[in-house]
């Protein structure tokens, strides 16, 4: 039964190579940080070189924090290594009760429920609330597990071009087909019983920020829900680091909010749904994921608690996380490169070119800096960079010193403008 498809999956995987979209892993050696030790496959046995980390998730530079190290040991200690249960048997903790109580004042909303991971909470959020008769407006750039979360739910789909808000619909100059804009969206889904608007806070691969203010006016002009998953704002994003809520103005006006305990909230895993009291309520009582998974481990929930408490008492980290992308922006704007517009620590540095930003990322890390190339699927064809992440854990000599590189490696494959 075997042999037709391995044969099928060995063409498949040679035409990957082939093309220059191969996603291999480096191994790291090290706990995650500014400073690794990487490896490149077949390496291994040598140990890895010391190299600047600059795409990771570790916004906060939180990963190896030695607070939250020790508060995840004491929860450890104090509440085992897990709970072998789902959450309504015999899987719930006090320290559970009380993560969830810090993270929803610090989302600024009525309640939280817990999740593995963001992902298993965009896959939770949409199938109890919207039926047949309801719609889900959703941005064409949208994470994959929101589309994966909408593709579970009965309600009916419009994708609406990304970013774009007007009433409109035209031909996409990027794909050549039809699109439309989200007051059309919303126009066309009139009559049904429930809309909700989906949105990320920001899109993961150009690090650009939805537009929360002007969307919370169109969900209120056609009464329409408002869903936003924070995954890559929550921490830093804001005056305080509340996320794009914060950040855009619209405080009170975000019905549900999703975000992740994996990115700047310290690097482990979970996530949660963070909504208006009886949107948590319903979820507790039909979401799949939280009503089929395993509770989550007590020691996340106890770094993560420990994170909270840092990140309310002092916006050191978001401040300097904010002049560390400032200055690596203005920087690789001087050299000559092309890069996507914006404030946020996400810097997509545009090739275009599989081959060439898989080639680019390796030289790179042949001068000490660890960066990825981001190909097909991951992007669109034709989209091909290397996604930049700015720490807070970088110092200005590591900015500095990834400037140099890029700048050296840039001259060297004739990518500078």
């Amino acid at each position: 039964m075997y042999g037709a498809l391995k044969s099928e999956l060995e063409s498949k995987l040679s035409a990957i190579r082939a093309e220059g979209t191969w996603k291999g892993e480096r191994v790291i050696t090290t706990a995650q940080g500014a400073t690794i030790r990487a490896t490149l496959p077949g390496q291994e046995a040598l140990g890895g070189s010391e190299v600047l980390n600059f795409c990771a998730n570790n916004y906060l530079g939180l990963a190896n924090n030695p607070g939250l190290r020790a508060a995840a040991a004491e929860a450890l200690e104090s509440q085992g290594y897990g709970m072998a249960s789902v959450r309504f048997i015999c899987g719930t903790q006090d320290i559970h009760k009380r993560l969830e109580r810090a993270i929803a004042d610090f989302l600024g909303q009525d309640e939280a429920i817990l999740f593995g991971s963001c992902f298993d909470a965009n896959g939770a959020v949409f199938e109890p609330l919207l039926d047949e008769d309801c719609a889900i407006i959703t941005d064409s750039l949208n994470h994959a597990s929101i589309i994966d979360g909408i593709r579970l739910s009965k309600g009916q789909r419009w994708i609406y071009r990304h970013g774009d808000l007007r009433d409109v619909e035209e031909t996409d100059p990027d794909t050549g087909k039809a699109a439309k804009g989200l007051e059309r969206c919303l126009k066309e889904s009139a009559g049904l019983k429930r809309r909700m608007i989906a949105t990320d806070g920001v899109f993961s691969m150009d690090g650009d920020i939805a537009q929360l203010g002007a969307i919370c006016d169109l969900a209120e002009k056609y009464d329409a829900l408002v869903m936003v998953d924070d995954s890559h704002a929550t921490g830093f994003m804001g005056r305080t680091g509340r996320g794009t809520w914060e950040h855009c103005g619209v405080a009170g006006r975000i019905d549900i909010i999703t975000t992740t305990f994996g990115k700047a909230l310290g690097g482990a895993s979970g996530g949660c749904i963070a909504a208006r009291k009886e949107i948590v309520e319903y979820m507790r009582q039909k979401a799949r994921p939280y009503l089929f998974s395993n509770t989550l481990m007590p020691a996340i929930v106890g770094g993560t608690l420990r994170c909270l408490e840092l990140l309310s008492s002092s916006t050191e980290l978001r401040d300097r996380l904010e002049a560390n992308t400032r200055r690596f922006r203005e920087g690789m704007t001087a050299a000559g490169f092309d890069i996507r517009p914006g404030v946020h620590p996400i810097v997509p540095v545009m090739l275009y070119d599989e081959k060439l930003a898989m080639r680019m990322a390796e030289a790179l890390l042949g001068e000490g800096i660890y960066v990825i190339g981001f190909t097909f699927p991951v992007v669109p064809r034709g989209k091909a960079r290397i996604r930049v992440q700015v720490s807070a854990g970088h110092s200005e000599g590591d900015i500095e010193a990834a400037l140099a590189a890029f700048a050296k490696v840039g001259r060297e494959l004739g990518v500078l403008r």
